[in-house]
């Protein structure tokens, strides 16, 4: 009888240390898809080796997703700082990674130093309205915007405003579009032939047209968005909500016919079989397409600050090239750096808000 109370007891024990490390391997298979999202599917591994899992099988993991990117990025550097002294230009040799790092430092400095004058400009103010005030309680006081040069963290922040806005708009228009193709082959086949004329059109080629329709329609001295700002956005809009078009609509008409069909069978409404059935069906094409246009959003973007010289990387790009001087190149390399890493966060971004959205890829 003790026996048989002793193997039950070891069973029950067993069969709890078994529930526990299957909660802790769902525990850590949900840490692991959410930190693959973030870019940092590399602490994974260590998760796995803290959690007692195979220190050999999570070592040789942690090789390829950190080790091996990490060997490569050492080698890129030591080629990019070997090759780059032997390629002279008009404005000096090319800027090796300690040039590109140094200048990061200076970027950030100049930051600072303008975020100090913009506070003092502030203080000086407040204190001189405050006199006026104390010497005549009625005097007008004016308060004036600081007038300084915007620095290179004020251009990025600028850059991702006009981005996101410009994104945002497409989104709008593209979805709802996108939707109805795939719902109905008349409405997708009198779109098709503007779809495969525009989408090739270069933002060079669109960015006169919305500068001139901007300036006639923009026409107040203190506009609630400056012209610049529309102008680029404008143009972002009409180069990247293309692919969430074509990929909306290539989701919602290969959902399953069945599904639609017992939506008709319940007789949901239009809008209530979009809400519960299309979309949610459609939610893995609309995300990609909505990745790939804001890729393609963010690179316009560059290209059209470049051009007509609005406010952003774009502009800081095209200064510091026509600025010439011993510094530039450095200048232009660190924004290179950053227009590919804003790139990549913003995949990331999009990638998180995917997985948050529909539920996949934290399982």
């Amino acid at each position: 009888m003790t026996s048989v109370t002793e193997a039950s007891t070891l069973s029950s024990a067993e069969a709890m240390r078994a529930r526990r490390k299957a909660r802790l391997a769902h525990a850590l298979n949900r840490t692991a898809a959410t930190l693959q999202i973030v870019g940092l599917g590399w602490l994974s591994p260590l998760l796995r080796m803290a959690a007692g899992d195979s220190p050999r099988q999570q070592g040789q993991e942690l090789w390829q997703q950190m080790g091996v990117p990490l060997t490569a990025l050492m080698l890129f550097l030591a080629a990019w700082a070997w090759l780059a002294p032997q390629v002279n230009t008009s404005l000096g040799a090319i800027p090796g990674p300690a040039q590109v790092w140094e200048q990061i430092g200076i970027l950030h400095a100049d930051h600072k130093a303008e975020r100090a004058k913009e506070a003092a400009f502030y203080d000086r103010q407040a204190k001189r309205n405050a006199e006026l005030l104390a010497k005549d309680p009625a005097a007008e006081v004016k308060t004036r915007p600081y007038a300084g040069k915007p620095t290179y963290l004020d251009q990025i922040l600028t850059s991702l405003k006009t981005v996101f806005t410009g994104f945002l708009l497409g989104a709008l228009v593209a979805v709802p579009l996108g939707v109805a193709c795939g719902l109905s082959r008349t409405v997708n086949a009198a779109m098709n032939p503007l779809i495969q004329i525009f989408k090739p059109v270069s933002p060079l080629a669109w960015l006169p047209l919305v500068t001139m329709v901007v300036s006639a329609t923009v026409s107040s001295d203190n506009p609630t968005f400056e012209k610049s700002f529309l102008t680029s956005a404008v143009t972002v809009t009409l180069c990247s909500l293309w692919p969430t078009l074509i990929n909306t609509a290539v989701g919602v008409s290969s959902i399953d016919k069945d599904l639609m069909n017992v939506g008709k069978v319940l007789q949901l409404s239009g809008p209530t079989m979009v809400r519960r059935l299309v979309l949610p069906s459609a939610l893995p094409y609309i995300f990609t397409g909505l990745r790939l246009s804001l890729g393609v959003g963010w690179m316009v973007l560059i290209a059209a600050e470049m051009l007509a010289q609005n406010p952003g990387l774009g502009k800081f790009v095209w200064d510091e090239f026509q600025n010439g001087s011993s510094s530039s190149l450095a200048r232009i390399m660190v924004a290179v750096f950053t227009i590919g890493l804003i790139g990549f966060l913003l995949d990331r971004v999009m990638l998180a808000f995917q997985a948050a959205v529909s539920h996949t890829g934290t399982r």
